[in-house]
């Protein structure tokens, strides 16, 4: 009796081989499909509209956003939100001011404070100050401060001051947090929560999932191939022998 994997049955006239990769694509269904409805119960994908936010995203770029509350939204989070106020369009920012903040720009080093604090925003595009207008405003209670990344070619908070809500839109008009970039491939990529937020009282939000259901995407996907592969190369090896 030959000692090889290949020969070995399982008394039903199936070599162990031809199991393991009946398992191997089992699994790898398993995975591969469990991950995009996981995907497709947590998160959801946009197209941002404008450049507002580059060089963190840019125009007409998918992104995938976390279905998540309003109240679990941290400073330095990238949330779509919908107000009536600014257009009652999806919309994408930064989350730079939360309740009871007074954000204000700029320091003669041109920075954004918050409560009197630098924040350091390496994300902004350009080298000049983070605001080329400055301003400053009080945050009220349930409410959010948004900024575009490209402060000089964003409408977003600092065009809304003299609203009553001093250019806050409230936690309930987002309806989700941006976790990564799908589209295009060369940028794909998580985004990174920013460092200066994160030393300010109430730190910064964690990631979603996206890591684990991507991994669960790519190895359901090699567990598939490497499955499936299997057939023909024994029968090409079971050929040669011949």
């Amino acid at each position: 009796m030959s000692s090889s994997t290949e020969r070995r049955t399982d008394g039903r006239g199936r070599t162990t081989g031809s199991v393991l990769s009946g398992l191997a694509v089992a699994v790898g269904c398993v995975l591969f499909l469990g991950g995009f409805v996981w995907a497709a119960l947590i998160y959801r994908p946009y197209t941002v509209p404008t450049d507002s936010m580059t060089p963190t995203i840019a125009v007409g770029a998918r992104v995938l956003a976390e279905k998540v509350d309003g109240s679990q939204i941290r400073r330095g989070d990238i949330v779509v939100f919908k107000d009536s106020t600014w257009g009652d369009l999806p919309m994408v920012k930064r989350v730079v001011g939360v309740g009871g903040d007074k954000v204000a720009c700029c320091t003669e080093q041109g920075r954004l404070t918050i409560n009197g604090t630098p924040v350091e925003e390496p994300y902004l595009q350009g080298s000049g100050p983070a605001s080329p207008v400055g301003f400053k405003a009080k945050v009220p209670t349930g409410q959010l401060f948004l900024l575009g990344d490209h402060r000089s070619d964003s409408l977003d908070s600092r065009v809304h001051l003299t609203d009553g809500d001093h250019g806050s839109v409230p936690r309930s008009a987002v309806n989700a947090r941006v976790d990564a970039r799908a589209w295009p491939l060369g940028s794909v990529g998580v985004m990174q929560r920013p460092a200066a937020f994160s030393a300010l009282p109430g730190g910064t939000s964690q990631p979603g999932p996206v890591r684990p259901i991507t991994l669960a995407v790519v190895a359901g996907a090699v567990l598939i191939l490497v499955g499936a592969a299997y057939g023909p190369l024994a029968r090409r090896k079971a050929r040669k022998r011949a």
